[in-house]
């Protein structure tokens, strides 16, 4: 199992960065992480027009899910119907939310038009890979982080969440935990969790016993203490 970093940005871009991007792959296909603005963009580097099979979002945060709307626009204006359908995963509820933003952009099935749009409540198959979605904390929208396993290997993905027992158990044993360290500091102020410290980023991963932790989604105005390792768009890792 490959994976490639995308895009690493936090809610709003790091300098030249893409914002949430993970792209996994192997023998039996290449899944998409996440595809926020910027994504698209950096996947058209590599080839004129993305080829995954399959694209999974964790939740609607626009730095997230942004750049299908562009990838829809390209799907229907420049290749038309020969353009393969990706397979779509957004959670239970997200093909109403899709239909409700293409009533709003262009079109309420424009995303069924140029993915096969499928919604996960428990397991599923993405390209080739096994992801078990995990309800994380952030803020009060619905929000997943996504274990993958593939070719023996197991990437923890944590998307957006706020410190969790349920984090801890995304990140079980994992090969890799790649975990969000948006803040400077853990908050105290008594509102609703929607992100991590680097130091709680930490604590998760070894509460959890996964073997190897990368950050991402950090402001790149925020240094990291020593010995922790970030990500940057354009890493790639290979897992097993």
């Amino acid at each position: 199992m490959r994976l490639t970093v995308i895009g690493s940005s936090p809610a709003w871009p790091d300098p030249g960065s893409a914002q949430s991007g993970y792209l996994l792959e192997h023998e039996e296909g290449r899944l998409l992480l996440d595809c926020g603005p910027g994504v698209l963009a950096r996947l058209r580097e590599r080839e004129p027009w993305p080829t995954v099979d399959a694209i999974a979002i964790t939740h609607f945060h626009l730095d997230h899910w942004g750049d299908l709307v562009p990838w829809v626009w390209g799907s229907m204006y420049l290749f038309g119907s020969a353009q393969r359908l990706p397979h779509l995963f957004v959670h239970s509820g997200g093909r109403a939310i899709l239909e409700d933003f293409g009533e709003r952009f262009g079109f309420a099935d424009m995303f069924d038009r140029v993915f096969t749009v499928h919604e996960y409540d428990g397991p599923f198959v993405a390209a080739g890979f096994t992801v078990e979605p995990h309800r994380l904390p952030h803020y009060s929208l619905e929000t997943y982080g996504f274990r993958v396993s593939g070719n023996g290997a197991t990437l923890a993905y944590s998307g957006d969440s706020g410190p969790s027992d349920a984090l801890v158990a995304l990140a079980r044993n994992a090969d890799l935990f790649l975990c969000e360290a948006t803040l400077v500091a853990p908050s105290a102020d008594g509102t609703l969790r929607g992100h991590l410290s680097a130091e709680e980023a930490v604590e998760a991963f070894r509460a959890s016993g996964a073997r190897r932790l990368l950050l991402t989604h950090r402001p790149v105005e925020l240094a990291l203490p020593p010995g922790l390792e970030q990500v940057a768009d354009g890493d790639t890792f290979d897992l097993g």
